[in-house]
């Protein structure tokens, strides 16, 4: 009986120092990837370049996913507009992406050109990527996920969904499609 008692009493500290391990390693990757910020990432640019948000150390990013027949499209205006008011502490990045409604069916190059055309856009433009999904962007996969941004999860449910990120690289908050550029929602952040 007491030999049964002591292979029993092993196997149950086995097994919790299993539960144990297993939960160490859980909670290191958890910190590994939190200890992720945004300027952990690169992505191609709409030219084909790179953009390294890593280069915008000490600026708040205002990244959105865009659509240039949206009915959202006009805040190009917008984030053009709060690029250049807030250009020495922001800087807007947009990333097309055809998600919703197939209303980004463009190539990059017919991208660059109906935003230039159209709204002047000079802020950095990513070439086109998918924002939700199997073959959802590493970079929104960050932004979405509070496991890996520590901060919140965010469904992107439209186009034009604006998610900042401050100084040090992390996120401060996800807005909504409806949520204009220039809100004070966001805005409050930039003074």
């Amino acid at each position: 009986m007491n030999k049964i008692f002591l292979v029993l009493l092993s196997f149950v500290a086995f097994l919790q120092s299993c539960t144990n391990q297993k939960s160490e390693m859980s909670k290191n990757k958890t910190n590994e990837l939190m200890g992720k910020t945004i300027y952990d990432y690169k992505v191609e640019s709409l030219d084909g370049k790179e953009i390294n948000f890593a280069d915008f150390k000490g600026k708040k990013i205002l990244i959105v996913n865009t659509a240039s027949e949206c009915g959202f499209t006009p805040q190009y205006a917008d984030l053009e507009k709060l690029s250049n008011e807030y250009k020495d502490k922001l800087v807007v990045v947009g990333f097309p992406a055809n998600n919703f409604g197939g209303q980004e069916p463009g190539t990059n190059v017919e991208i660059g050109a109906f935003c230039q055309k159209n709204y002047g856009v000079t802020f950095p433009l990513a070439a086109k990527v998918s924002v939700k999904g199997d073959d959802t962007a590493p970079i929104f996969k960050y932004l979405t996920e509070k496991e890996l941004n520590g901060v919140k999860n965010t469904t992107i449910l439209w186009n034009f969904t604006k998610f900042l990120v401050d100084e040090n690289g992390k996120l401060v908050d996800s807005f909504i499609s409806t949520t204009k550029p220039t809100d004070q929602a966001i805005t409050k952040y930039l003074q």
